[in-house]
């Protein structure tokens, strides 16, 4: 009884965790379209705290961005930035919600997201950012149109 009751759990566990994964990132597969003139566009959900999160892929590896025109780069963890490689260039001062920060600056050879992929994107790396989500700033969305209507953004790469 005991055991039937503990595998109980452990599949609502699973199942539900799921489903809180899909409510956090509701873009897991970014639908991609294409307009009259053939401009690929991207269009994203919002989530149900009312933000756009992602997956895509920076450099070819899977990355969750969160989208946030507050920042001026995209942003990404010191550890993420280690799993990456990614080479640190000029040491700068990065203003956030927390006040200022020590930052790195780097290039991104490329940065996917659905069909779209933008290359030699400027990032910050962050020693003071937590987690695996990236900060999609606005080095990456000022390439790009973009339309907000209802629970929907859409990006246009011209």
């Amino acid at each position: 009884m005991i055991l039937s009751w503990v595998l109980l759990l452990a599949l609502m566990s699973y199942l539900f965790s799921d489903i809180l994964e899909r409510q956090h990132n509701p873009n897991e597969a970014p639908v991609t379209l294409r307009d009259d003139q053939g401009n690929t566009q991207v269009v994203l959900k919002r989530n149900r705290a009312g933000h756009y999160v992602a997956s895509g892929r920076i450099n070819g590896h899977p990355v969750l961005f969160l989208l946030d025109t507050g920042a001026t780069d995209v942003a990404i963890s010191d550890e993420l930035a280690e799993r990456l490689s990614l080479p640190r260039g000029r040491q700068v001062f990065s203003q956030t919600a927390n006040g200022t920060v020590v930052a790195w600056q780097t290039r991104l050879s490329e940065v996917g997201l659905g069909e779209i992929t933008l290359s030699d994107v400027r990032a910050s790396v962050l020693p003071t950012m937590a987690g695996n989500e990236v900060l999609l700033g606005m080095s990456f969305l000022k390439r790009l149109e973009w339309t907000q209507r209802g629970d929907e953004l859409t990006l246009k790469k011209l």
